[in-house]
């Protein structure tokens, strides 16, 4: 790296992060979650990626197959902003994989833009053992399939299941980024048990992040979403500072 770089690098992380993020091409919701939540003086930059059809429900076939997308033209484009870390904005697409593939997945953006990377599926392990818990209500958009293969994904990675819950239909692409904050809030509410220790919302385009805490203080339990907790991992990863009003008391963990 010249010393040109090095000092340009430097002015940067000492002003904030360039974060660039990965965003199913039909996603509505991640990127005004993460300008929300985004620590002070950092910037998100944004790579809209394809690898499925937007007119098919999203089953476990197509999230499987998005999981396995050539990433190589979006990661190119996207080192076009000089990322100092990058997040993988799909949720599903590794959850039907499985932790190991989730984690090689990261691995590989990594190795190819040499910058710390999180994937939205990691994240949600990442927040739930920061808080300490092992038992969950499991909550998402998505079909049957994908929530039995997010339940097994869990379980590998130490947690239980106690409630699965789902919205009753099969939605689309657009279909899921459309449920209300009120449904999604029923969605979590229908996920509780005595027994959960902590509500986690699956999908990075469910408007989740705009009811943690209506739901955090109608249910007494912490909730994680894929959102939150990947801007969670970088706010740890790098040591930011809370700013105020973060939605979820995940963030008390920093």
């Amino acid at each position: 790296m010249t010393s040109t770089v090095k000092e340009a690098t430097n002015k940067r992380t000492s002003e904030g992060l360039r974060i660039g993020v990965l965003v199913p091409f039909t996603n509505t919701n991640l990127e005004p979650d993460l300008v929300e939540m985004c620590p002070s003086n950092c910037t998100l930059h944004f790579q809209r990626t394809g690898g499925y059809d937007a007119d098919v429900v999203p089953n476990s076939d197509q999230m499987t197959q998005l999981g396995e997308f050539d990433l190589n033209h979006d990661l190119f484009m996207i080192a076009g902003s000089q990322p100092d870390v990058i997040l993988y904005g799909c949720t599903s697409a590794t959850l039907t994989h499985g932790p190991i593939f989730d984690r090689d997945l990261a691995l590989r953006i990594k190795n190819k833009t040499s910058v710390p990377t999180f994937t939205a599926a990691g994240s949600l392990v990442s927040g739930l053992k920061a808080l300490g818990v092992h038992r969950v209500g499991f909550a998402s958009p998505y079909v049957g399939k994908i929530n039995e293969k997010a339940m097994a994904f869990l379980e590998s990675s130490g947690f239980e299941t106690i409630s699965c819950a789902d919205v009753g239909r099969d939605l689309g692409c657009y279909g899921q980024g459309a449920l209300s904050p009120k449904e999604v809030f029923e969605l979590a509410v229908k996920a509780n048990d005595p027994k959960v220790q902590a509500i986690v919302l699956s999908c990075t385009d469910m408007r989740s992040v705009e009811v943690i805490k209506t739901i955090e203080t109608e249910l007494g339990k912490p909730v994680v979403t894929s959102n939150q907790a990947m801007m969670f991992s970088i706010y740890k990863k790098f040591k930011f500072l809370a700013k105020p009003n973060l939605p979820g008391c995940l963030f008390d963990r920093l």
